[in-house]
């Protein structure tokens, strides 16, 4: 051999992951395994030139369905920056579950020429066979994943056709002994009291009145970490949910489709049904009343100031010919008039109040600076709100998928499903947060932008319908704060970002 011929040094990256944070407080933890495995790994392949990279490459207690995860992002920084040769884990399913995430992966390592090593699977993508094998594995993975879910989904359809009780929060009138819905003696009388207060009114609010005077509240109950959930008081939003629940026809409901259950029903059929019929009734007139063409300029960006709910548009037509149009809490249509203390407002007079501060804005150039840069410290704070949240969910994907693999492994079928329900309802609610970063860019406007806007707004604003000028306020403004006590109003801009 040439002894002035060189090994070119392979600088390898040392990836870990584990799904839990169960036993990472010990010694020598699950990823501290991973890391010795492939440490002595990359040893055997010293003479090719292989070398370990100090930096921790590791996700404790996250979940391998996403990317998500801080370990990840710092693997593939470094990646970009020139700075790893060879990526190596202990598995594959390690760096993802996931057959899309992994091609993504994949293809940056490509463009950056570096190549991918699992230890225990014996393959590299440096290789085309390596890179075949991969791509056959991490499908399987895949493919076991999304079986595991569908007979899951299966089983618990199955359940639900059979009249089964199959897991989710209780309702008033029962209690969950031995995974079975068992009548509350107590609660039962309070939801038959319930539907004759409806049916006695004939109106949602009035019925939520009633029951309110009672001091009766939602179903309270205990979860397993001893944390007390529900007995709020009853809204229209939470009476109503009430009053459709088939459970309490001693039914159940999969998909659309209504089967008998295997638990004894409270209110009787014909009540439920005579309820039922009444709630479409009503909810068909409202419909119509709605649809009456008045557009509400306002409307998604006037809050009470008191209690913090919107404030919905209404209207009402005095002696059949002239119409009066006025905004009102939320709360107030939901719990009564005591429920807040602002009172209604004319939406003529609002709205007119609204349009002249927008123009007292435009006229301002100090004001449009120092509006703007407050509202920019306040974009980043709702960015990184949304960051730390969803850094919390995939902590939570991790935890839950690891109780799904042992619910799994002891066939615990209404566990597995709760398990299932969590993971669906996070996974919801990361898309949907990433939905709002997407949002969130979309807002981020210039200082140019809004003094073009407002410069144009006087000119424009006449000549526009109604509903026009109602799109056109929810591009300048992200919010209309009615004090109904005090008598003030607060108008906010939308986000921005100074111009660069």
């Amino acid at each position: 051999m040439n002894s002035n011929c060189k090994t070119s040094t392979i600088r390898c990256a040392i990836y870990t992951r584990k799904s839990t944070s169960e036993g990472l407080d010990q010694d020598f933890n699950s990823l501290d395994a991973q890391r010795e495995s492939a440490e002595a790994f990359i040893a055997s392949h010293r003479h090719e030139g292989w070398q370990v990279l100090a930096d921790d490459y590791s996700d404790g207690g996250f979940s391998g369905g996403d990317m998500q995860r801080p370990g990840v992002k710092r693997l593939l920084q470094d990646i970009e920056a020139g700075q790893i040769d060879c990526v190596v884990v202990y598995k594959v399913d390690r760096l993802s579950r996931s057959l899309l995430d992994f091609a993504r992966m994949m293809q940056s390592f490509e463009t950056h020429g570096v190549s991918f090593v699992s230890v225990t699977q014996q393959f590299n993508t440096t290789h085309s066979m390596g890179r075949l094998t991969l791509n056959i594995l991490l499908s399987f993975a895949q493919f076991e994943r999304e079986m595991i879910s569908e007979r899951t989904r299966d089983k618990m359809a199955a359940a639900r056709r059979k009249g089964k009780y199959v897991g989710g929060p209780p309702i008033l009138g029962y209690d969950i002994i031995d995974t079975k819905l068992v009548v509350n003696d107590a609660e039962a009388e309070q939801v038959r009291t319930i539907f004759a207060f409806y049916l006695e009114h004939q109106s949602l609010l009035s019925a939520v009145a009633e029951v309110n005077r009672q001091g009766w509240t939602t179903k309270r109950w205990v979860t397993k970490k001893e944390t007390t959930r529900g007995g709020r008081a009853f809204d229209k939003t939470s009476l109503h949910k009430l009053l459709t629940n088939v459970a309490y026809s001693g039914k159940v409901r999969y998909q659309q489709t209504i089967y008998d259950g295997q638990h004894a029903g409270i209110v009787d059929p014909a009540t439920f049904q005579r309820v039922q019929h009444l709630l479409r009734l009503n909810r068909t007139n409202k419909t119509a009343a709605a649809q009456n063409g008045y557009a509400a300029p306002l409307k998604g960006l006037l809050r009470c100031a008191p209690c913090g709910c919107h404030m919905s548009h209404a209207h009402t037509v005095r002696k059949k010919t002239r119409c009066y149009r006025y905004y009102v809490c939320n709360k107030s249509q939901k719990l009564g008039r005591a429920a807040c203390p602002s009172q209604p407002v004319p939406a003529a007079e609002i709205e007119r109040f609204v349009v002249d501060q927008i123009r007292e804005i435009g006229r301002d150039p100090r004001l449009v600076a120092d509006t703007l840069a407050a509202l920019s410290a306040e974009w980043e704070t709702d960015q990184q709100s949304l960051d730390d949240e969803a850094r919390e969910l995939s902590r939570e994907l991790g935890r839950l998928a690891g109780e799904m693999e042992r619910w799994a492994a002891v066939d615990d079928q209404r566990r597995l499903a709760n398990a299932q329900q969590q993971v669906a309802a996070a996974e919801r609610r990361l898309a949907e947060i990433r939905n709002e970063l997407t949002e969130l860019q979309r807002e981020h406007l210039t200082e140019a932008d809004v003094r073009a806007a407002l410069a144009g707004f006087d000119p424009l604003w006449d000549g526009l319908s109604m509903g026009e000028q109602a799109l056109l306020l929810q591009d300048l403004l992200k919010r209309v704060d009615y004090d109904g006590q005090e008598g003030t109003i607060g108008v906010t801009p939308p986000r921005a970002k100074p111009s660069s």
